[in-house]
């Protein structure tokens, strides 16, 4: 499949997409969203593929907002396909049963900040900036920013950074608990496929099984995401990987998962 706006690399089952519109800081246009939206698609329905990164070409962006020249000229119908349209992607990404890791390298702003927060965790480059600055356009962020962030960060916290639209370092949004982890330019990605490669080598039904119990259970009182976690540990029990990890610790050797979702 070929792209245009993106690009996609798979190596050893972690599949790293790509924002590739350099000149103009990777912004979010029409064309990169249907490309996204397509790419994040065909993750989806590759079963070998173990973990998903998400970065921006060049040293500057991950993805620096959306492109203000398409913005410009949107009708009130109009924005709300452009709007839908980036929804149905970032949406796309949250269902994955797979980790995604975003690799915020620079300024990750408005669609690009909604981006990374849609993804399981950040890790940032010590040069990457965040923030939702939609409030300078006379708008609002409209691709997850007003209920994320609030969740991620509180409602205080996140209104403060709505209101005023203000930029924060990496150091800042670490703090904040946007961002996971800080490191130098030069060690993103080296360290973003550190941890890829060995949440890909995990039993694939229980990383499976924790996304679902995490995010499910998030959206649930307690009672009911305790039952939700009691399933998924019981499942996993039926599982391949399971029985290997299981003997592997009794037999005193590493684990030789395979992945399987069930015994053939």
């Amino acid at each position: 499949m070929s792209y245009e706006h993106i690009s996609v690399a798979t190596e050893q089952g972690i599949t790293t997409i790509t924002f590739n519109r350099p000149k103009a800081l990777n912004a979010l246009n029409s064309a990169l969203l249907e490309e996204f939206a397509r790419a994040v698609e065909a993750v989806a329905a590759d079963e070998e593929i173990r973990v998903l990164v998400l970065t921006g070409a060049g040293d500057k962006a991950f993805v620096a907002g959306a492109d203000i020249t398409e913005l410009a000229r949107l009708d009130t119908l109009k924005a709300k396909v452009f709007i839908n349209r980036g929804l149905s992607a970032i949406n796309a990404l949250t269902q994955l049963s797979i980790p995604v890791i975003a690799a915020v390298n620079g300024f990750a702003l408005g669609g690009g900040l909604e981006i990374a927060m849609a993804c399981d965790f950040i890790y940032a480059s010590e040069k990457a900036s965040f923030g939702q600055p939609e409030i300078k356009l006379g708008l609002i962020p409209g691709y997850g920013g007003t209920q994320r962030l609030p969740r991620i960060i509180g409602a205080a916290q996140a209104k403060e950074l709505l209101f005023t639209g203000k930029m924060i370092s990496a150091v800042e949004a670490l703090r904040l608990g946007i961002v996971n982890k800080v490191v130098a330019p030069e060690a993103l990605m080296d360290t973003v496929m550190a941890t890829a490669r060995e949440m890909a080598a995990m039993g694939r039904v229980s990383v499976r099984a924790v996304k679902q119990a995490v995010d499910n259970g998030l959206n649930a009182d307690l009672t009911t995401a305790l039952r939700i976690e009691t399933d998924a540990f019981a499942l996993c029990m039926a599982s391949p990987d399971a029985k290997e990890g299981t003997s592997a610790f009794l037999e005193k050797r590493k684990p030789a998962f395979t992945g399987k979702l069930m015994d053939e």
